[in-house]
């Protein structure tokens, strides 16, 4: 597919850009609008392929924890096995908790962890089913809040039977530049793990203590534009960090809902240095 067309649909679902501004852009560049509507499917989420871990192979639950405004929902995953387990946090795009994410987390479980996802619109009534209302309700989010309110899990987490005192956090788009500030401000992450996230500003990386991995696509200029002034600050810390940029590919790679920017070779290989990271500094 044209890359001014992968392009224009992250501007759509990154920026204030409406539906009908968006359609009108796509026809241009498709030639027409049922050429565009033709386009749809292949640029729009997909979550019929979501389930790819069985939730009745694990142990899987949905909770809530006190947030800054009522209660943060959020999917917990972990092995059958009744035992103490570190936690891994996932946390989704900015579409909210959606099958996909549930996936994700599944997957995490599947490797061995607690692994919990907060849905940050809780404090809005949730996720909807339309991406478009989620999308605008990532607008309406208060920035300091959501940060407080992901903060909460790890407050929420010791008082679990089934955790074992040590967490990482794993995050996509949005959730990437939660996971970074996560580092930033939680003391006993042990590893934050960003896909294609937001980088948080030099001045407060001395603050992190966990080792911090990077994943980023190669086509994301938009995002890589932070890469240079983060990567100084992390080596001026001493912070343990890894970064790998996965050349040809769009953001989003890692979502296999997403068909058109989904790329399985660098989203199996991305997902095993998680893994490989986690097991290594989350124990």
């Amino acid at each position: 597919m044209d890359q001014q067309i992968i392009n224009l649909y992250d501007e759509y679902t990154h920026k204030p850009l409406s539906r009908q501004e968006f359609l009108g852009r796509l026809a241009k560049l498709a030639g027409s609008t049922t050429a565009a509507m033709a386009l749809l499917p292949m640029l729009e989420l997909n979550y019929a392929h979501a389930a790819t871990i069985p939730a009745a192979d694990l142990f899987t639950e949905n909770i809530s924890y006190p947030a800054e405004k009522g209660n943060m929902q959020a999917y917990v995953a972990r092995p059958k096995k009744e035992a103490k387990y570190p936690a891994i946090v996932v946390i989704h795009e900015n579409r909210g908790l959606n099958a996909h994410i549930e996936d994700v987390t599944r997957r995490a479980a599947n490797a061995g962890y607690l692994a919990i996802a907060p849905n940050a619109l809780s404090p809005l009534g949730g996720t909807p089913a339309n991406e478009d209302d989620a999308r605008k309700l990532f607008q309406q989010l208060n920035a300091e809040e959501s940060l407080s309110n992901f903060i909460k899990v790890f407050d929420y987490l010791p008082g679990r039977r089934d955790y074992n005192g040590h967490a990482g956090c794993v995050g996509f788009c949005w959730g990437g530049s939660m996971a970074n500030k996560l580092a930033v401000n939680v003391p006993s992450l042990q590893a934050a793990v960003a896909f294609y996230g937001g980088q948080p500003n030099a001045a407060d990386v001395p603050k992190i203590k966990a080792a911090v991995q990077l994943h980023y696509a190669g086509l994301d200029e938009r995002v890589n534009a932070g890469i240079p002034a983060y990567e100084e600050a992390l080596k001026k810390a001493g912070i343990t960090y890894e970064k790998y940029i996965y050349e040809g590919v769009n953001h989003a790679f890692h979502n296999d809902t997403a068909p058109t920017r989904y790329n399985e070779t660098a989203a199996k290989l991305a997902w095993q240095r998680s893994m490989d990271f986690f097991a290594k500094y989350v124990k």
